[in-house]
């Protein structure tokens, strides 16, 4: 029997409210192409009401508020939001499953990590007060300084579809954490566990205003949240189109010509990636193709992440991609809620067409299309794509330059280590890139030679929030995750004191003229 899916409102103060223009968005499950409820849509009018909300937060109660409670007291808060969400994770994985077209699988690792998420920020939050006042050395003894971190105040958190709770929550538990009043806004093509969230911080007792979450469409919502002049800070991921007009509506506000205050103020993370795997001639050809399948076909290949290049060396090429089509052919296609599901959907029918029109403008420009690359004969109905191999393809066709977003891995070969390096880092993105050989130093070298802010080696994908995340290039700025992600949203003060007895000295009085 299907997991329902709630029917929700806007969360704002702590409260469930209806849109002030009543709109809803329907929910299509990309597995059936049905309608299966749907969603609150807020417009600017409701942005309004959050900010407003988040405000208060941070300003009830004089020196009560949410900004000026210890760290401890915020980590009861995030940890009881972790207890909460371990509790419900298996209705958390079915509902997005369903919302997203995630495998069940996957979909319960993420709520894994949703729920550690919380817990380590939890930490980090209590770490703050042994912090507070650091001391500051300086080369004269009659000052002393120090330095204070304090929440930057409200945050706009815009984010996508692929991890739609996870994703939330990367930028949620540390802003919290922080001491930030937040209004998230998840993507309309998935909000359904988002908006269980806020039914989490309303169990749990969360203070009204410190977390708001407005479901909606990104013209009517998030362009609002964007440019409205009284979010201190706008964090962002998702397609770099829309990165770009995040950053105009934010730049509508900045009234003082300062580049620094500006790039604080706007945080675009993890945008877009065609991240490279390279295939040395040294390695255990299982593990490197489960590596580079993995790499590539996880989460339906939605990850900006994924390692959708594959440079593997020419003398082991041909075995090598044989292999990758053998066990591609085999990886089970279905309901993502089927046992043993290992490919779904992908999430919409807009994606569904974005995907198949990249693999026929690959085979158009005379790239081969060695397997998959269509809808699954078994399947007549939901977003499903064919994991994909293409080959014979050049570095100038658009499947080799742009991310596709879906199961698609294209291949080239290399003949030395630097050719390789060379082809890594020929694209304008640079997030992540995965390099996989038996030679220790070769991956060292390869590593620090590799334009991305992620390498992994002898592995692809896995994310600790332990670990810093973020790309170079057109894949983005800044850093999430691990103490990385909370100073995004805490501001540095410095205080200093003149503890002498003594004058300053500067200025003579009168009297001693």
């Amino acid at each position: 029997m299907a997991t329902p899916v709630p029917s929700r409102q806007l969360f704002i103060n702590g409260e469930w409210r209806e849109p002030v223009l009543k709109k809803r968005i329907p929910i299509i499950n990309p597995t059936t192409e049905e309608i299966i409820g749907d969603i609150p849509a807020a417009t600017a009018e409701d942005v309004e009401l959050a900010v407003d909300a988040a405000r208060k937060a941070l300003s009830r109660n004089k020196g009560k508020d949410w900004s000026s409670a210890s760290g401890a007291v915020r980590a009861k808060y995030l940890r009881a939001i972790a207890a909460k969400v371990t509790e419900r994770k298996s209705e958390f994985a079915k509902l997005e499953s369903m919302d997203c077209g995630k495998p069940l699988d996957e979909a319960a690792w993420d709520i894994d990590d949703v729920a550690g998420c919380f817990e380590y920020y939890a930490d980090l939050a209590e770490g703050l007060d042994a912090k507070q006042k650091a001391p500051v050395s300086l080369p004269m003894q009659n000052f002393k300084s120090y330095v204070l971190k304090e929440p930057i105040g409200v945050v706009g958190l815009i984010t996508p579809w692929n991890y739609p709770l996870l994703m939330a929550t990367w930028k949620v538990a540390p802003a919290l954490a922080a001491g930030c009043a937040a209004i998230l806004k998840p993507s309309e093509l998935a909000s359904v566990t988002c908006l269980e969230l806020a039914e989490v911080c309303r169990e749990v007792g969360l203070p009204p205003g410190v977390l708001n979450i407005l479901s909606g469409l990104g013209p009517e919502a998030g362009a609002p949240l964007a440019s409205h002049p009284h979010v201190d800070k706008i964090a962002f991921t998702g397609s770099t189109a829309t990165g770009s007009r995040i950053m105009t509506a934010a730049a509508q506000m900045v009234k003082q010509n300062n580049c620094t205050w500006f790039l604080c103020s706007l945080l675009v993370w993890s945008l877009e990636g065609k991240s490279p795997i390279i295939v040395f001639e040294d390695v255990d050809l299982d593990k490197a193709a489960e590596w580079t399948i993995f790499g590539c076909f996880w989460t339906n290949g939605q990850i900006c992440s994924a390692t959708s290049r594959l440079l593997v060396h020419e003398s082991i090429a041909a075995e090598f991609v044989d292999k990758l089509v053998k066990w591609t052919k085999n990886i089970k296609i279905s309901d993502p809620l089927e046992e043993g599901c290992r490919l779904g959907p992908v999430a919409s029918a807009g994606q569904y067409d974005k995907v198949l029109k990249f693999i026929s403008n690959a085979k158009s420009e005379g790239a081969t299309i060695l397997c998959g690359g269509a809808r699954p004969e078994h399947l007549k109905k939901g977003f499903f794509v064919e994991p994909t191999i293409i080959t014979d393809v050049t570095t100038s066709m658009q499947i080799w330059r742009e991310e596709v977003f879906g199961p698609v891995l294209c291949v080239k070969t290399f003949a030395t280590e630097d050719e390789a390096i060379e082809l890594a880092n020929d694209t304008h993105y640079g997030l992540g890139a995965a390099v996989i050989s038996n030679d220790l130093e070769r991956c060292d070298r390869v590593s620090k030679s590799l334009n991305a802010g992620i390498v992994w080696i002898n592995c692809s994908q896995p994310c600790f929030c332990q670990a810093p995340w973020g790309g170079n290039k057109r894949s983005g700025f800044g850093r999430e995750l691990g103490e990385w992600g909370l100073d995004n949203y805490l501001s540095v003060k410095q205080v200093t004191q003149y503890v002498s007895d003594e004058p300053w000295g500067w200025y003579q009085s009168p009297s001693k003229l």
